[in-house]
């Protein structure tokens, strides 16, 4: 593997004897006569073995692992016991590049561990190895077991048993009865699949993302819909190569890996159950194209929401963007931009101003053809507001002059909110641009929403560009904590009310106001953020408006789901002619230069 898939992938297996994430158990050495793979792998998630030392457990390579901090090898019983739930296949951590090849049939003396990797604290189940090992090779070119077949038949509808928030870990598998349970009964073994449909593209680790499941929650572009909580999307498995990174394919979302993937089952912090290929099928084109959503007409306003991750003036992807906002957006009268980084980008020297950044975007949009935007924002303070050390990501409002006027009111700074009073009996903001509560204690150390007000023939629209707390730190889907913990959204449910109160306060100094709120929610439609973002109807998320098949903005872990998101007032939902588009031209694409999907409102105010 190369330098640049390295870092993440030593943190994907290492020896629990090295990690105060270990799992020991004091007991007495067992031997030969008595343990065999499938007795230490046992029925539940850790091995009834950890802790104690084994000899001369015996088994068929079946994969050699040679770069990164996890270098070792999986080894399988070619002689399995008649219980489906004991996997036959452990890895063995080595730690330098191991003398077993393939085939080989080895004998292994060692210490049986449990490692999770990320650590305790990441909540992921533990992945059982044998370490320290002293390693004999008895024979060499026998064959290798056969894969065991993973497809849509074997994989059972149900995700994971419910522990209450507990960890499943100590449950008996039930590999018949639950997804997860079926891939843990097969961990460390040579599976495969076949004719896999990618729903997760080539990333930049040399890893995709398949399905067994084709028909299970379908997206309109290939994928599988993320559509709750209970609905986890069985058939998804991560797909990485014991090959050379430059053979991986380069798969968009759609494509399929034809004819078999095979190799071990392994379990890592990225994703959880990963089949790590010796063989990988062929790649074959789905034919997913970028979208191109349609343009506005006179009477309608477009108002676009658009995070550009992490955008600064060193970055070589202006030009892209300002295509996708001109070619694909078909320039929005609107664009709330999302991670607009300052001036020097993540240089950490206490530069917040951004007019370099936003100058240079504009340029190339006007270079692509598109018009010459202006532009409002407010600088944040230094390092309060989150994202990348140094870069100071804000929201910022493209508008096109031509077609949409700003309604400058005293413009606020960073830690001066802007609130609502009325001009001549309608509502009006006291400081546009504004930013909305800052000093709340649900923006700390995160983007403060910006506010602005605009006029489109004679209407005065407002706009709330908003970008919530991450998801960072929260339990995976594959986490031994079921259902997993989801902490990270007790800021995001105090963001979204401080929003929804200040919706509030515009309703109420004129019920029929055009309000729009968007961004990077950060969030599913489905959320209780959403729920809050929605309370008491003061708005209402309009990617709803759209099947459920398109209702996705981010791709993670295979699973499309919608992060980001416009919401509207009243007047603006019953007000009629409303059309919403996700525009799909990065999440489902290895080439992407940004992580997200803009979103594109038009309606009549």
């Amino acid at each position: 593997m190369p330098s640049k898939s390295s870092a993440r992938l030593a943190a994907l297996t290492v020896a629990a004897v090295c990690s105060a994430a270990s799992t020991v158990v004091i007991g007495s050495p067992a031997h030969a006569a008595s343990v065999r793979v499938h007795d230490i792998q046992g029925t539940t998630r850790v091995s009834p073995y950890a802790g104690q030392q084994v000899t001369d457990v015996t088994g068929i390579v079946t994969g050699v692992r040679t770069y990164g901090s996890s270098k070792g090898f999986w080894m399988q019983d070619p002689t399995p016991d008649a219980d489906p739930a004991t996997s036959e296949g452990v890895f063995v951590f080595t730690s330098s590049t191991p003398k077993a090849a393939v085939g080989d049939a080895v004998s292994v003396s060692g210490t049986v561990s449990e490692y999770v990797p990320g650590g305790t604290s990441s909540g992921n189940q533990s992945l059982t190895e044998i370490t320290r090992p002293a390693v004999t090779v008895v024979s060499s070119g026998n064959p290798v077991p056969a894969a065991t077949r993973i497809d849509a038949r074997s994989v059972p509808r149900a995700y994971t048993p419910e522990a209450g928030g507990g960890s499943i870990n100590a449950l008996p598998l039930r590999p018949a009865t639950y997804a997860l349970d079926y891939y843990e009964s097969l961990e460390g073994m040579n599976v495969q699949v076949t004719d896999a449909r990618v729903v997760g593209a080539t990333d930049p680790y040399t890893e995709l993302w398949v399905t067994v499941k084709p028909k299970e929650h379908p997206s309109a572009g290939g994928g599988t819909v993320y559509g709750s909580y209970d609905s986890q999307n069985t058939g998804r498995l991560q797909i990485q190569s014991l090959g050379k990174a430059a053979d991986f394919p380069d798969a968009n979302v759609g494509d399929t890996l034809a004819g078999t993937t095979a190799g071990p089952l392994d379990y890592n912090q990225y994703g959880g159950y990963t089949l790590v290929a010796s063989r990988l099928g062929t790649l074959q084109d789905g034919g997913r194209e970028k979208e191109t959503t349609r343009a506005a007409s006179r009477r309608e306003l477009a108002v676009a929401t658009y995070n550009v991750e992490n955008l600064d003036p060193s970055d070589d992807t202006f030009a892209a963007h300002a295509s996708t906002i001109v070619h694909h957006l078909r320039s929005p009268d609107i664009v709330s931009l999302e991670e607009i980084q300052d001036d020097n980008g993540a240089t950490d020297d206490g530069t917040v101003a951004a007019d370099r950044t936003v100058t240079k975007l504009i340029d190339a949009i006007v270079a692509a053809g598109g018009p010459r935007y202006d532009w409002r924002s407010v600088d944040p303070v230094d390092k309060a507001d989150g994202g990348e050390p140094g870069g100071n990501i804000r929201q910022v409002f493209l508008f096109d002059p031509e077609r949409v006027s700003f309604t400058d009111r005293a413009a606020g700074d960073a830690t001066t909110a802007t609130g609502v009073t009325k001009v001549r009996g309608k509502a009006a903001l006291t400081h546009s641009p504004g930013r909305v509560d800052p000093s709340n204690p649900a923006w700390e150390n995160s983007r403060k929403p910006l506010a602005g007000e605009f006029v489109f023939r004679g209407r005065t629209v407002f706009v709330i560009a908003n970008h919530f707390a991450s998801k960072g730190g929260d339990q995976g889907l594959t986490s031994q904590y079921q259902p997993p913990a989801r902490g990270s959204e007790t800021q995001r449910h105090l963001q979204a009310t401080a929003v929804n109160t200040f919706v509030k306060q515009l309703l109420a100094g004129q019920k029929n106001a055009d309000v729009i709120a968007l961004g990077d929610i950060n969030d599913y439609e489905f959320s209780t953020t959403a729920h809050l973002l929605e309370a008491d109807g003061a708005l209402w998320s309009a990617v709803k408006s759209l099947p459920k098949e398109e209702r996705y903005s981010y791709v993670y872990q295979g699973n499309s789901q919608v992060l980001d998101q416009i919401l509207v007032s009243p007047a603006i939902r019953r007000g009629g002619h409303l059309t919403y588009d996700s525009v799909h031209v990065n999440a489902e694409f290895h080439d992407q230069i940004s992580d997200h999907d803009p979103q594109v409102l038009r309606f009549r105010p």
